[in-house]
């Protein structure tokens, strides 16, 4: 899936800005959730909606959260509605990441005049 990986990004921005388009800004993050989940059907892409991850303390569970999107079990999409991004969504994104053990990450202002779209992608420690 490492080649298909820009291709499947690409994919995805592009059904998101089709959905910026007809909706514009201003509602609720759900509302822009749900119109993306028809588009990505739409295009044939496979995806988990609110997708649960057990977040791991030395390797015992702490607690579960869950993802806005996961698109063909490699990207994390995050879904914002917000003024701008911060930089705590970028390591929120980073740590869903890492819980997932995926590399890239996609966050989606749709608050904004014009779609925001930022990749964002996995800091690797070793």
């Amino acid at each position: 899936m490492e080649s298909n990986r820009p291709d499947l990004s690409g994919k995805i921005i592009g059904a998101a800005i089709r959905v910026h388009q007809e909706l514009g800004p201003g509602f609720l993050e759900s509302i822009y959730e749900e119109a993306l989940c028809i588009e990505l059907d739409a295009i044939g892409l496979k995806y988990v909606r609110q997708y649960p991850v057990t977040i791991l303390y030395r390797k015992k569970p702490v607690g579960e959260h869950r993802l806005d999107l996961l698109v063909e079990g490699t990207v994390v999409v995050e879904l914002k509605t917000v003024v701008e991004f911060d930089p705590i969504h970028f390591a929120i994104t980073r740590s869903y990441l890492k819980a997932t053990n995926c590399d890239l990450g996609l966050l989606l202002n749709f608050a904004a005049p014009t779609l925001a779209v930022k990749r964002v992608g996995r800091e690797w420690h070793s």
